[in-house]
């Protein structure tokens, strides 16, 4: 997916860069559109100009599902290809390039230092509320910016401006920080955003607003305060046993237990201020049949999203502009390449909020799509297609009966493919000029307030060890909403980890099963609202949720092809069309029926490229990126990679193309 703003400047990249003074062109230079012009941001609508171009939000582009396959290569949702995320070894150290990039640092930074000292001399013309609005977005981005970083490396260099072209400078300003140090930095620039932002942007919100940069403080704090509890006494902590900063952090001084406590704290208070004035949009529980008119599913699929309140900033998209995606082109009439797993469509409760094993659950089984739906947690019901839903409001066939979904494509082409045969439906739309190439004009949703009542819930049960009256309250009112029974103390007494541990990565953190159930459902519960939404490998790498794939590798299943369901693949003739893996003198399509009765995506080809054929498997140093090589030797000294100012990422070679094992 691409981004929802081009940038106004061209930049210098370190491609090819021989010198540290080469590469750090864009710490020092000022952005470029030409050379920007010295009477630019000086209006009110400079500013605005400026720091739209500045947005870099994941949104829905190109040719493919857009961010509900943001998902793949998770226990979520699997696509045809791999990810050399799960393959130790193969995940391998670059020479160059990488997210080791301060393109977007050096823009915000000459934003906020140019336009500052202008605004606090009365310099800058037009409405003060809208101009202080502006800086406030410009406060954000950075801070936004700042926090993709944490995620890709952990530590790094905090940079507040723009720097001259002179070495000594230079390498300080490449220094690392401890990933604490750059959070703080981090929340203190947000604090700065909601202090300035409007609660209402002059854009609506189609722009930054007080109760986005409120909830992204949330998710940023909840973010640190996590990865510290669970990485706890590790290399990826900060003063931890084998951290690579030690002895190379300058004043480094850490209680990383009041650490913890303060981030909880403070994502508990943004958390709170959002959850507690933005009331979650409705849902009529339908059964997914015809989701048109519920504002619930309507929500990740209207044109015009400005209309529901839970929606706190989104894109909008016109085809006539030449602004577009298509994300129903795949969704509506396809499987899109990708597809849930099963161990996300057996996590998802009952109605009456029992796990599908436990007695009394009333499960129905697995035997049809239609089955697996039946009085499930109203969100599987909406948001994953079933043979025979409506597809078309706006259209039908010729003789007038309606457009219908049919079973899914499990051997079609892979661009359309349904790859487990769980069909993803969420941001799915009923008109037919969305399902036509470049005519897709759906927004697409970037925050959405439901997720600070998510981050409250999780913050507060761990710094207080219990639910308290908000946690609860914003709980039930989740579950009411899915159809859920709103008695979660039910759900966790009828919880058995060991069951979940068979679908679940979050069933385990430091490479152990949780024993703490209702922590457990608190997860669920996430992962349940926010599916096909991109937040998974995030969840799963702050709660370290993958350490017991170094021992036990997953492998992948979706829907039970072995069954009633294979009777839906034959040709004319009335033969099977499915080609079993191992199928002498055939290509095969599908996964050994000896294997499991449930198809598995990844076990089809065994191949030397298919690394994944025997699971999932994990390293510790995956948590975070490598380091491109070439930006250790420019901070070094006469190209002594030992003496570099920056320091790798633990468990990551020094070596080009060597991978963690």
């Amino acid at each position: 997916m691409k981004k929802i703003n081009k940038y106004i400047y061209l930049l210098l990249a370190c491609v090819g860069a021989t010198t540290i003074v080469s590469c750090n062109k864009q710490l020092d230079m000022e952005p470029l559109s030409a050379v920007t012009p010295e009477k630019f941001l000086f209006t009110e609508a400079d500013l605005a100009a400026y720091t739209i171009q500045q947005y870099s939000f994941p949104t829905h582009d190109g040719w493919n599902p857009g961010t509900f396959s943001a998902d793949n290569h998770t226990d979520n949702q699997a696509t045809t290809g791999i990810s050399n995320i799960w393959v130790p070894g193969e995940w391998r150290v670059p020479q160059a390039g990488g997210n080791w990039d301060f393109t977007h640092i050096r823009n915000a930074n000459y934003f906020i230092e140019t336009v500052v000292p202008r605004w606090k001399e009365n310099k800058l013309t037009g409405t003060a509320a809208n101009i202080a609005h502006y800086i406030g977005e410009g406060y954000f981005l950075r801070a936004y910016t700042y926090f993709n970083k944490v995620q890709n490396f952990g530590d790094f260099p905090i940079v507040k401006n723009t720097l001259p072209d002179k070495m000594d400078e230079l390498v300080l300003a490449s220094q690392r920080r401890p990933r604490n140090e750059v959070a703080r930095f981090i929340l203190s620039d947000l604090d700065s955003a909601i202090t300035l932002l409007k609660a209402v942007s002059p854009n609506g919100t189609n722009r930054i607003s007080k109760n986005a940069a409120l909830l992204f403080k949330s998710r940023v704090a909840l973010h640190e305060a996590s990865w510290l509890t669970y990485h706890k006494n590790t290399s990826q902590v900060p003063g931890g046993p084998g951290w690579p900063g030690t002895g190379k952090v300058a004043g480094f001084n850490m209680n990383i237990d009041t650490e913890i406590d303060f981030f909880l704290t403070q994502a508990m208070d943004a958390a709170a201020q959002v959850a507690d004035a933005v009331p979650l949009v409705a849902n009529t529980k339908d059964n997914g049949y015809n989701s048109s008119a519920n504002p619930y599913a309507a929500m990740f699929a209207d044109v015009d999203m400005s209309k529901y309140g839970e929606v706190l900033l989104w894109r909008r998209y016109d085809p006539s502009q030449g602004i577009f995606h298509n994300v129903n082109h795949y969704i509506n009439t396809s499987g899109g390449n990708t597809g849930y797993t099963r161990g996300l469509v057996d996590n998802f409760l009952m109605s009456n909020g029992l796990p599908i094993y436990a007695n009394g659950s009333g499960y129905a089984g697995d035997d049809s799509l239609q089955l697996v739906k039946v009085n499930r947690d109203n969100r599987l019901q909406l948001f994953m297609k079933t043979p025979g839903n409506l597809r078309l409001t706006d259209k039908v066939n010729p003789d007038g009966s309606p457009l219908l979904t049919g079973r899914p494509d499990i051997v079609g082409l892979a661009e359309t493919r349904d790859v487990t045969g769980y069909p993803v439906k969420k941001g799915f739309s009923y008109l037919a000029s969305n399902t036509e190439g470049s005519m897709g004009n759906t927004g697409s949703i970037v925050f959405r307030a439901v997720e600070a009542y998510l981050n409250y819930m999780e913050a507060s049960y761990m710094k207080e060890g219990t639910l308290n009256g908000k946690a609860t309250q914003y709980w039930q009112a989740i579950r009411n909403r899915a159809g859920v029974n709103p008695d979660f103390r039910s759900t966790v007494d009828a919880t058995v980890m060991s069951e979940e541990a068979k679908n679940d990565f979050a069933a385990y953190s430091k490479g152990n099963l949780l024993s703490d159930k209702t922590l457990y459902n608190i997860r669920r519960e996430r992962r349940s609202e926010l599916i096909a939404e991109g937040f998974r490998m995030y969840d799963l790498k702050r709660w370290r949720a993958l350490d017991q794939l170094k021992t036990k590798p997953y492998i992948i299943e979706g829907f039970k092809v072995w069954g009633p369901m294979e009777s839906w693949y034959k040709n004319v003739a009335g033969a099977s069309v499915l080609i079993e893996s191992g199928t002498p003198g055939k290509t095969p399509n599908v996964s050994k029926k000896s294997e499991s009765s449930y198809l598995r995506p990844y076990r089809i080809n065994n191949t030397p490229s298919n690394f994944v054929y025997n699971g999932y498997r994990w390293t510790e140093a995956h948590y975070l990126e490598p380091i491109a090589i070439k930006h250790l030797i420019i901070t070094s000294t006469a190209g002594d990679i030992n003496s570099a100012a920056i320091y790798q990422n633990p468990g990551w070679p020094t070596v080009a193309n060597l991978g963690a094992q």
